[in-house]
């Protein structure tokens, strides 16, 4: 019989722990179904679902570009972050990002502590017309995905088990503090005058800023460093992944607005223009270079799009979504190519797809923003208003500046507890097999079971 070592059985424990002091926790009346909009609480269930199967597209996205042997493991560290933080959000993370502020810098974690109250609930300030316990679920989505995207920056040499400690980390010293500085009424940067409509700082600077720091730690992969290239190991799966990321973000975006309104309507539209708009401009940029056009370029440009109008989308009108992500694109292809040229190894370069990306898209919202679009937002450089532009630039340096340093202690704290890195000999076998005995290659799936390593025939 195989021997367990002690440090595997933590995560069992402390889920079980955790679920025994679920069972102790009160219930509570439920909400007042008359109190609240019925298109509006329709509108954000679907939405909510739709952000979260951007998760699943993200893995297919991430998993089709990586090695053939890396597949598995790149798809399950984006998977594992829905069981992760649901489980997190539910006992602590809501509290930390909405809950009773503590001097605009995190909620109280006692406010809410295992979704106390939140079922019965006052409606969340920005969305008075859904349940309490819907805002919650949509904000949840936001708070899955956003470590999720760290992986193509680690991905092919990071160990599972400090991932796994890297998401929980992660989401409570650094998603938690931006998204409570960022969406809670007095939250130091919403005081500031800051606008982010669904996440350009608190999900896309703050995980593009982590990939860049887990990649400086992680350091280079020995394929990186013999300069090798690797092929793709599936682009239909890019193709997959991109699809349904550009389906879900309708949900991250439009939903954002928090009701079935015109806002939410000229949100969806924002974002499919400036996606379409960024996924051309990457491809004829790279033509214009003299390369052949790719479909690898055309969605990473799409998505690239959709990272930058995401602070924008329900602040800015409709054509000018087009330039933010024509420009998003070019500036993001010019920062591939220069880390190209670098000794970092962000292995999918999320740093300056997602981290830039979202710088962009924040200065964009400073510049493009207008009262004509939302009377609750601001008007921003082109419509006269220097000083927005200013608020955005210092919000900008300020979650750059906290999410790096939080995001690289934090990778550094990992791997004085636990090795952080698979060892040479599992990094060249390939992480499928090593870290999670399961490889697909070449139209063979091989599993794990009792009796051994089994073979199964699967199609591509």
């Amino acid at each position: 019989m195989k021997k367990i070592r002690l440090q595997n059985t933590f995560p069992f424990f402390i889920l079980l722990i955790l679920a025994v002091l679920a069972v102790f926790i009160p219930s509570l009346p439920n909400f007042d179904e008359g109190k609240y909009n019925g298109a509006d609480t329709a509108w954000m269930i679907v939405a909510t679902a739709l952000v979260f199967i951007m998760t699943p597209g993200l893995a297919f996205f991430y998993g089709g570009m990586v090695h053939r042997k890396n597949v598995i493991s790149t798809m399950i560290k984006s998977l594992i972050a829905a069981g992760i933080v649901s489980v997190l959000w539910l006992i602590i993370g809501y509290s930390l990002c909405f809950g009773e502020s503590f001097h605009g810098i995190i909620g109280n974690p006692l406010t809410h502590l295992f979704f106390k109250g939140v079922n019965s609930g006052k409606p969340w300030t920005g969305a008075p017309t859904i349940p309490l316990t819907l805002f919650a679920m949509f904000q949840l989505m936001f708070a899955i995905i956003t470590p999720g995207l760290v992986v193509g920056a680690v991905a092919e040499r990071i160990r599972f088990s400090s991932f796994i400690l890297f998401v929980i980390l992660f989401s409570l010293l650094v998603y938690a503090p931006l998204a409570h500085w960022s969406w809670h009424p007095q939250g130091f940067l919403a005081k500031m005058g800051v606008l982010d409509f669904a996440g350009g700082t608190v999900v896309h600077i703050s995980a593009g800023c982590a990939a860049l720091a887990g990649a400086m730690v992680l350091k280079r992969r020995k394929v990186h460093i013999e300069q090798k290239e690797i092929p793709p190991a599936n682009i239909p799966y890019v193709l997959i992944g991109t699809g349904l990321l550009w389906f879900g973000w309708f949900g991250f975006n439009a939903g954002s607005a928090g009701a079935a309104s015109s806002l939410s309507v000229s949100a969806f539209a924002t974002t499919n223009t400036a996606a379409a708009a960024a996924g051309l401009s990457w491809m004829f940029f790279e033509v214009l270079k003299g390369k052949k056009p790719s479909v690898l370029g055309f969605c990473i440009g799409a998505v690239v799009g959709l990272v930058a109008i995401t602070p924008a989308a329900g602040f800015v009108a409709i054509p000018q979504s087009i330039f933010i992500g024509v420009v998003a694109a070019i500036i993001s292809n010019t920062a591939v190519h220069i880390r190209s040229r670098t000794r970092l190894d962000d292995t999918l370069d999320v740093f300056p797809c997602h981290g830039i990306g979202g710088m962009v898209g924040m200065l964009m919202t400073g510049i493009f923003a207008t009262k004509t679009v939302n009377a609750g937002g601001n008007d921003g450089w082109l419509y006269g208003n220097f000083s927005f532009f200013l608020i955005q630039l210092k919000a900008l340096v300020i979650v750059v500046g906290y999410s790096f340093l939080v995001s690289y202690a934090i990778f550094r704290l990992i791997n004085a507890i636990l090795p952080l890195r698979v060892s040479s000999r599992d990094e060249e076998e390939g992480l499928d097999a090593s870290q999670h005995a399961e490889k697909y290659l070449q139209g063979t799936l091989l599993v794990s079971t009792p009796q051994g390593i089994q073979e199964e025939m699967v199609s591509d």
